[in-house]
């Protein structure tokens, strides 16, 4: 049974509901975890306030010194944890390594905040002195999804912890086991005890994380209809929230691009984690004459193979409902061109696959080019010019981001200009800026100001303290 993570010690929660957790890999039971209480919460909300004078007091240059430690810790034990994330997400093992290394370059840049929290003080006049410095928030949460059960805590963890809070994390119930890992990580070391806390459980625990008074901010990061509820009654108990929902991101692919690095890099997007990520490309829109890429497209998906270098999804209703939006786009005149249906893999004929799809002949209006399919699915538009394809990307309710594929300065220009997302590529995939740079959509990709990671993470981690001070002359 996984425990909790209260005060520096793993310890079961009072609840009798549990759930399990199965490897979507095969099928196979890996544990239980039990759905905490509002008393278990509390216990570490406690134990969280208790830990803060004595932590946000210790000066950030060896609050970091922890971090240089823990990022030691995760390149020691960086394959364990990457089989830990392809055991219980599905991915396959090179993308869990790669997910590992994302979590390491987080960790160092929370190392740097020394250097970009400095503060600011000027003499405003003969003997009148101003300053202003960033402080701790007090206790804050961070709610994290399934699809990345390394990657996303440590959009958090690092930087709200060196910046002198103190956290209570609730893991996704399907993927709590890598999260236990982290912890003793943290503890090995040399983070007080109660600075960082772990809680499972499932929506009830999200709903008391948002009301508990002793919780100064909440991060979310999840699907847009669960993101506009967290963040509707985390501001409504007037607490700081940023909460990352879903996307649509589309890329435009014209017809001097470069086939062959198009087709890899449309494939990579749109099938890497098998999809489950808010930054996969799960919809093209093809300008004119692109028949030859999408033809080489056809030829990279076939390439893509379940087991090999393609993961499972999370679940046996998330591979049901991924198939769903297929088989209702090709009743709806679409062209399957590669599908992906009723995958299987010998040996594991129990996990839950699903392969890699292209669509072609998609309307704008049906459900696989406008909803956020979570699959290993492309749905490919096709417009007669750019102005066309960037009124599909801009109708889209999403903001994370948007991509074209073309030769032409100028036309990348006018989508880089002209596409409302809040991250974009120029001839390439998944456009997530690396840090310092921020990850952050607009739209209904985001609730709340600010970016979750980089520098602009500081203002939602900290508060500013302004202080004046005068002395009488000599």
């Amino acid at each position: 049974m996984i425990d909790n993570f209260i005060n520096g010690a793993f310890v079961p929660s009072s609840a009798q509901r549990s759930l399990p957790i199965t490897s979507p890999l095969d099928g196979s039971l890996l544990d239980e975890v039990l759905c905490s209480t509002a008393a278990d919460l509390d216990n570490a909300v406690q134990a969280a306030a208790a830990a803060f004078p004595g932590w946000s007091r210790t000066p950030i240059k060896e609050r970091v010194q922890v971090f240089y430690r823990y990022k030691t810790l995760l390149e020691r034990d960086g394959q364990e944890l990457a089989a830990l994330v392809s055991r219980e997400n599905g991915k396959t093992l090179d993308e869990a390594v790669a997910e590992i290394g994302k979590c390491i370059e987080l960790t160092e840049f929370a190392t740097s905040l020394p250097q970009l929290v400095i503060g600011d003080v000027l003499e405003v006049s003969r003997g009148v002195e101003c300053r202003a410095e960033h402080v701790p928030l007090g206790v804050v949460a961070s709610i994290v999804p399934f699809n990345f059960p390394a990657m996303v805590p440590h959009w958090t963890i690092p930087n709200a912890l060196a910046l002198g809070n103190c956290m209570i994390i609730k893991p996704s119930e399907k993927v709590p086991l890598t999260l236990q890992r982290v912890a003793a990580l943290l503890k090995e070391a040399g983070l007080p005890d109660g600075v960082f806390n772990m809680v499972n459980g499932d929506s009830e625990i999200v709903q008391a994380i948002c009301d508990h008074p002793g919780i100064e901010a909440v991060s979310f990061v999840g699907s847009t209809r669960v993101a506009k509820l967290v963040y509707q009654q985390a501001t409504h108990r007037f607490k700081r929230c940023l909460a990352l929902g879903g996307a649509k991101n589309h890329l435009l692919v014209l017809p001097d691009a470069r086939p062959d690095m198009t087709a890899q890099h449309v494939v990579a997007s749109m099938s890497g984690c098998a999809g489950q990520r808010c930054m996969a490309a799960s919809a093209m829109v093809g300008v004119g004459a692109v028949d030859h890429i999408i033809e080489k497209i056809v030829e990279e998906a076939r390439k893509i193979v379940p087991g090999r270098n393609l993961g499972a999804v999370i679940s046996f209703e998330a591979k049901q409902r991924i198939e769903r939006y297929i088989t209702e786009a090709e009743q709806q005149g679409a062209k399957v061109l590669v599908d992906g249906r009723n995958a299987q893999v010998p040996g594991k004929e129990n996990g839950t696959y699903v392969g890699p799809t292209v669509i072609d002949r998609v309307k704008p209006g049906m459900a696989v080019a406008t909803e956020e399919i979570f699959g290993p699915v492309i749905a490919i538009i096709r417009v007669d010019d750019i102005d066309a394809a960037l009124a599909i990307e801009n109708a889209s309710p999403y903001g994370n981001a948007a991509s074209v594929f073309t030769q032409s300065g100028s036309h990348a220009r006018f989508v880089m200009e002209h596409a409302q997302a809040g991250m974009i590529g120029v001839n390439v995939g998944v456009p997530v800026p690396r840090e310092p740079f921020s990850f952050g959509g607009w739209n209904e990709s985001r609730f709340g100001a600010g970016d979750i990671t980089g520098t602009p993470s500081i203002e939602f981690w900290t508060q500013l303290k302004k202080t004046t001070v005068k002395w009488d002359s000599l």
